[in-house]
């Protein structure tokens, strides 16, 4: 009866080792399953150091990663000088593991860690006593599966970082397409404006119609030329001269659009000059990227449509101002009209040959000659003018107000001097030569009164015009030489300006204080003056007759002169 006792006693304590091995391979796997399933590596550790106890009896002491160093180690690895003494050991066993001396610890195991990339790690264990065969296993076992799971927790890792790189390119890819489409679409637009010769409005429109903001083109100085949008201000606001300067010198350095109040503004400037503004109406600055795009093409656009239309006007002007010239000259009526209908021209219409001198604030002779032109254009004087000899001449089909045109022109200057000379009709072509001595003459009467700036008519000259008409210019000398000729003796002996001082006399009619304040002298010295006139003379000043002739004289010798520059 004991015989079977003794027979099944080994069988029931085989089978209780084989039911903890396959519970222990059970838990393993069960283990490797959360470890492979979890993406944390800090959790992977420590789900695998806190079952180590469960397969034997070792324990973690930690987990040492070459590109992290130690993960969850006991507080004995806190030393700096006892982890480093570790890590010499490890490199000592190498990649393959084995046991390891670690000071306090009785029996020390590094087990490697791999994955499908290679070595992960080491998974450092310590016991009392060494663990059997199997308990043994399940560590090496725990550490592949830790290893496997930190290798494949990596992989994940990595892969979502690349996804979420693919989805930052994807989307900046969208953005670049959705940029270039917008891009396209700006183009396009443009180019049609372009194509189409809308002009200066129709670029005003389409950067109106692609960033739904007001939009303003300006010229350089600030004046309005075109508009598109609501709000359009009445009167336009114009910056002073010197702000709007500076602005312009800011846009050109920085090369792109700038802001300038509650404006975004872009410069067209095909080469160092600046041509037009061309401003966006943003006063809440919600102008982004997309309006700065469609701004930058339309300036560009409006470069080049100024530039254009520079180019013509100066081609035009060209062809205006050699044809000035050959009339001015003198030239065939044939050539002359036939030059004037290729312009589109009516020459056929009288003229009077106008010349306009002085200076702005600037001594720009360019200035001067815009300014004429621009006066001529708003007077309705005329449209064919060439700058000669320091002055502007005008050829005018009109009988305007010179006095007028003149202070016209000096608005456009800004101040500064103007005098204007007017020649008298011209009914042909051959008749030009003639009305431009005419105006010549008088500018020249006008400075040799020293008066006041204005505007002189050749029909008004009066005297001074018959004087100049006399064919036989001796006549004038020796009349003038009669009565004035020991006066004029005087003057260049002495360097004085008894002359000057009769004729001025004689103009005021008469009047002490009135000559006194023409001359800028005193009175006392014009009575010294007029004493040394009758010495010298042997005039009587108080005789009418005498003071006829003697003004007749004066006149005669300014036409000389006048006729002499």
């Amino acid at each position: 009866m004991s015989a079977p006792v003794v027979a099944f006693a080994p069988a029931a304590g085989a089978d209780a080792e084989l039911r903890d091995q396959l519970s222990n391979l059970q838990g393993l796997l069960m283990l490797s399953m959360l470890m492979t399933e979890s993406g944390d590596e800090d959790k992977i550790v420590q789900l695998a150091g806190s079952s180590l106890p469960s397969f034997g009896c070792c324990r973690l002491v930690g987990v040492y990663f070459p590109e992290r160093g130690w993960v969850a180690a006991t507080p004995s690895m806190a030393g700096r000088t006892m982890r480093a003494d570790l890590e010499t050991r490890l490199v000592a066993v190498g990649r393959s593991g084995g046991t390891i001396e670690i000071p306090g610890e009785n029996w020390a195991w590094a087990l490697p860690m791999r994955g499908v990339a290679g070595h992960v790690g080491f998974f450092v264990t310590a016991a009392e006593t060494e663990p059997s065969t199997h308990a043994q296993f399940l560590c090496r076992v725990l550490a592949q599966q830790t290893g496997v799971a930190l290798a494949n927790a990596r992989l994940h890792a990595k892969e979502r970082a690349t996804a979420e790189e693919l989805r930052g390119a994807n989307t900046a890819l969208a953005e670049t397409v959705r940029a270039l489409e917008q891009t396209t679409q700006i183009h396009d637009r443009f180019t049609r404006v372009a194509v189409a010769g809308e002009g200066q409005e129709g670029i005003a429109r389409a950067v109106h119609e692609l960033t739904g903001f007001p939009v303003a083109v300006e010229d350089r100085y600030g004046n309005l030329r075109a508009w598109a949008g609501p709000n359009r201000p009445d009167p336009y606001p114009k910056d002073p001269r010197a702000r709007r300067e500076q602005m312009l010198r800011r846009a050109l350095r920085e090369g792109g659009p700038v802001r300038e109040g509650g404006r975004l503004v872009a410069i067209a400037s095909p080469g160092a000059d600046v041509l037009g503004v061309l401003a966006l109406v943003d006063p809440a600055g919600a102008a982004g990227d997309q309006e700065q795009i469609a701004i930058e093409h339309g300036a560009t656009v409006l470069a080049m449509e100024l530039a254009r239309l520079r180019s013509l006007a100066e081609a035009e002007l060209r062809v205006r101002r050699d044809l000035v010239e050959e009339l001015l000259a003198g030239t065939d009526e044939e050539s002359a009209l036939g030059r004037a209908q290729a312009l589109g021209y009516d020459l056929e219409r009288r003229h009077r040959v106008v010349v306009v001198e002085g200076r702005g604030r600037t001594q720009h002779d360019d200035t001067f000659f815009h300014a004429v032109r621009r006066a001529a254009r708003e007077a309705h004087v005329g449209s064919l003018l060439v700058a000669r000899g320091g002055a502007v001449v005008v050829l005018s089909d009109s009988d305007a107000s010179w006095d007028r045109f003149r202070s016209a022109v000096l608005t456009e200057l800004g101040g500064g001097r103007c005098r204007v000379g007017v020649g008298g009709w011209c009914e042909q072509p051959r008749d030009f030569p003639r009305s431009y001595r005419e105006a010549l003459l008088a500018l020249k009467m006008q400075r040799s009164a020293r008066g006041a700036d204005k505007a002189t008519c050749y029909e008004d000259l009066g005297v001074f015009r018959i004087l100049c008409e006399v064919e036989d210019p001796a006549t004038i000398e020796r009349f003038v030489g009669q009565w004035l000729g020991a006066l004029l003796q005087y003057d260049a002996r002495k360097r004085s300006e008894l002359v000057d001082t009769l004729c001025r006399y004689l103009e005021c009619g008469g009047s002490y204080d009135a000559t006194a304040a023409a001359l800028s002298v005193h009175r006392s010295t014009l009575k010294y003056r007029l004493q040394r006139i009758r010495e010298i003379s042997g005039h009587d000043l108080t005789d009418p007759t005498t003071n006829f002739n003697l003004q007749l004289a004066t006149r005669a010798w300014q036409t000389l002169q006048s006729l002499g520059d």
